[in-house]
């Protein structure tokens, strides 16, 4: 059996996810891995046989989507190109966990194509959403990586084929910690932004990471790191909190981690502001902006107790033989 497995790389949440589906879904088929997008910081311990700029959102450095660089940086012919020459038909199964060239050559040719997604989730209509209406964020979500078969991921199981979040595995292995400081990971701002706002809070030690930053450097009681893997999740594992995007894979494991956890969703992201909601819901701090007007929710946090139980159980291998089940050995 061959696979072809597609990874949105904007961002680095799925090629976190990746490295662990990708290993446990080689113990089953062949994999061919394709990858598209043009902003993550991660490296990726497996062979790529497919990379592609794909369509990307662009981050502003101020907390948000660049609408305007984005489509200056949207290249429409050559993912065009791209959608009509990926080779589909070698694969048994072909999976996308948001990715828009596999999903647009799939929905093309009318090639069955599966999506197992965090974004899949967030579209089910039980999941939570947030109290303001945006269609076109919705419409945005909906079409960026359409797929008719969607298994997704969220904080709850909220229906039939959503399931709780895939930890990494070093994650799970992590005994946590509390010393006295907290970990802030918003790549959406820059550090030069995240610095002097977070020097505001006196008596308090920061560890930020920014994909920004090309070197570790310390300014008062902050530090400021690269982007790494290994490292933010030393400080994570022995932070008092954690101060993050409304992404996924980082509040997941915030809160696996038993993490106090404060969110700030990016602007212009429906996903984002439905991860919010949903959190929210589940007693996590959410701020609507990191501006200086949000300073005393900030303050609030930090000295709050926030306790929030959470299961979420390794079924990585068994959500992946039920896509197989379902969608191969039915043919």
């Amino acid at each position: 059996m061959k696979i072809l497995y597609g990874i949105q790389g904007t961002g680095n949440g799925h090629i976190m996810r990746a490295r662990e589906v990708i290993p446990a879904l080689q113990k089953k088929a062949e994999v061919d891995v394709l990858i598209s997008g043009i902003q993550n910081s991660l490296p990726v311990p497996f062979s790529v046989n497919y990379r592609f700029r794909g369509l990307s959102f662009v981050f502003s450095k101020k907390g948000g989507v660049d609408f305007l660089r984005t489509y200056h940086q949207t290249k429409s012919l050559q993912f065009l190109n791209d959608v009509r020459e990926l080779p589909l038909e070698k694969y048994d199964l072909v999976i996308q966990d948001f990715e828009p060239t596999i999903a647009w050559a799939g929905r093309l040719r009318n090639t069955p194509v599966v999506a197992l997604s965090h974004q899949s989730a967030v579209l089910n209509e039980k999941a939570p959403q947030p109290r303001k209406k945006d269609p076109l964020g919705k419409q945005i979500l909906k079409n960026y990586a359409p797929a008719k078969q969607a298994y997704g991921f969220h904080f709850k199981a909220y229906g039939q084929n959503i399931f709780t979040p895939v930890i990494r595995e070093t994650v799970r292995k992590t005994k946590p910690t509390v010393k006295n400081h907290y970990t802030a990971y918003l790549p959406s701002f820059h550090d030069n932004y995240l610095v002097p706002f977070l020097s505001g809070f006196k008596d308090i030690h920061w560890h930020i990471f920014s994909p920004f930053a090309s070197q570790a450097y310390s300014q008062g009681k902050l530090k400021v790191f690269p982007v790494s893997s290994e490292k933010f999740l030393q400080s994570m594992a022995s932070a008092t909190g954690v101060l993050c995007g409304a992404g996924f894979e980082t509040p997941a494991e915030a809160l696996f981690l038993k993490k106090k956890l404060l969110v700030v969703p990016m602007k212009n992201q429906y996903e984002q502001q439905c991860n919010a909601a949903t959190l929210q819901q589940m007693g996590v701090s959410v701020i609507k902006a990191l501006k200086p007007k949000e300073k005393p929710a900030i303050r609030r946090w930090l000295m709050s107790d926030q306790n929030i139980d959470v299961y979420y159980p390794d079924q990585t291998d068994l959500i992946l033989s039920q896509i197989i089940e379902e969608n191969v050995n039915q043919k």
